[in-house]
C-alpha cells in the first residue's frame, strides 16, 4: 500500500488522540468524512494502526509506582525463553518484558500499587522461572511518557520495497 502526505497526516493525528470525530479529522486534512474512514479501514487492513485503546490514569487507578525490572539468567535455550515469556504474559501488572543485549537478558516494565505488591510480582515470577539475578528501579518521576511514535513512511515503504526485493530474490 502506497502511503500519502495525508495518510501521514491522518496516522499522525489519531495516534494523538483516536478519540476525535472523523468530522474533525476531515476537516484538518481536508477530505470527506468518508474519504478519512475509508483510509483509516485501508491503513487499518494493512497494519499500519495496531489497535485502539484508552489510556487509563494509573494514579488515579491506584498504580502509582513505575518499576523497571532487570533480570539476568543462567540460561539461554529457546525452552527457557518461551517458559519465561508465558511466566511474564500470565502477570498482569506487567505491562511490557524485552530480550535484551549485552550483559542484561531481559528488562520488564510493571506498574504496581506499592512496594508491597512489587514484592508480590517478584515472587509470583520467581516460582514460575528461576532467575539468576533480579534487580529493580523505581521510577521517582517520569520526565516524558509518550506512545506517539515519530516515522517518516517513506523510509517505511523504502524498507518495505527492499524486504520485498529480498524476498522475491531466489
Amino acid at each position: 500500500m502506497e502511503i500519502d502526505a495525508i495518510d501521514r497526516k491522518i496516522l499522525r493525528s489519531v495516534q494523538r488522540d483516536i478519540s476525535r470525530p472523523l468530522e474533525y479529522l476531515a476537516e484538518t486534512v481536508r477530505l470527506s468524512r468518508n474519504a478519512v474512514w475509508r483510509r483509516l479501514k485501508s491503513l487499518e487492513h494493512h497494519g499500519y494502526i495496531d489497535k485502539k485503546v484508552a489510556l487509563l490514569n494509573p494514579q488515579k487507578l491506584g498504580n502509582d509506582l513505575l518499576v523497571f525490572i532487570q533480570v539476568r539468567t543462567n540460561e539461554h535455550d529457546a525452552a527457557r525463553c518461551d517458559r519465561f515469556a508465558v511466566a511474564v504474559k500470565r502477570i498482569p501488572q506487567i505491562l511490557s518484558a524485552h530480550c535484551m543485549t549485552g550483559d542484561l537478558d531481559y528488562l520488564i516494565k510493571a506498574r504496581v500499587k506499592n512496594v508491597e505488591e512489587y514484592d508480590s510480582l517478584y515472587q509470583n515470577l520467581t516460582r514460575q522461572i528461576s532467575l539468576n539475578d533480579v534487580s529493580a528501579r523505581f521510577v521517582m518521576e517520569s520526565l516524558k511518557d509518550t506512545t506517539e511514535l515519530l516515522f517518516n513512511l517513506q523510509e517505511i515503504e523504502k524498507h518495505k520495497a527492499n524486504h520485498n526485493r529480498n524476498l522475491s530474490t531466489p
